[in-house]
């Protein structure tokens, strides 16, 4: 095993002048982000459903055409297919505003926390549990890839 496959690579090293307290309150920073990355996720999910059921909703009102029953079929098209999901909104125009109003100024602010309280290294909270988990010497425990892998 090379030595330094048993080390930290360097940008999971905490710089020097970076307390325990940021380390902490980075990784809660990044905790909550990735739980908003979740969130949107989630959010492209009610996206493609919502687009795939008003698709379906063509074949319905054609199925209700052949099956003799215009009136029903007139109700589905008007009412429902092409709807807002909320006042003049589709759910793209959700999925933009979140990605606009939410999203987006999240993610910035934690790269530039990140940046400024720890020089740009990221996940300096997790690689700390890693090394404090990890047995040291174990090949399957390694502080890193091997030299040339990602």
């Amino acid at each position: 095993m090379n030595e330094d496959q048993d080390a930290p690579a360097p940008r999971h090293r905490r710089p020097e002048g970076v307390d325990d307290r940021t380390v902490e309150a980075l990784g809660s920073l990044s905790k909550a982000l990735e739980t908003t990355e979740r969130a949107r996720g989630h959010l492209y999910s009610f996206h493609q459903l919502t687009g795939g059921a008003d698709l379906e909703l063509d074949r319905t009102v054609r199925l209700l055409r052949e099956a003799g029953h215009p009136g029903w079929a007139d109700k589905v098209e008007t009412e429902i297919l092409g709807r807002n999901v909320l006042p003049g909104r589709w759910t793209f125009q959700i999925v933009e505003a979140y990605d606009e109003g939410y999203y987006q100024p999240f993610r910035d602010l934690e790269r530039e926390a990140v940046s400024t309280l720890a020089q740009g290294r990221s996940h300096l909270y997790e690689a700390e549990m890693k090394e404090a988990r990890r047995t040291r010497g174990h090949p399957d425990h390694l502080a890193r890839p091997p030299a040339g892998e990602s």
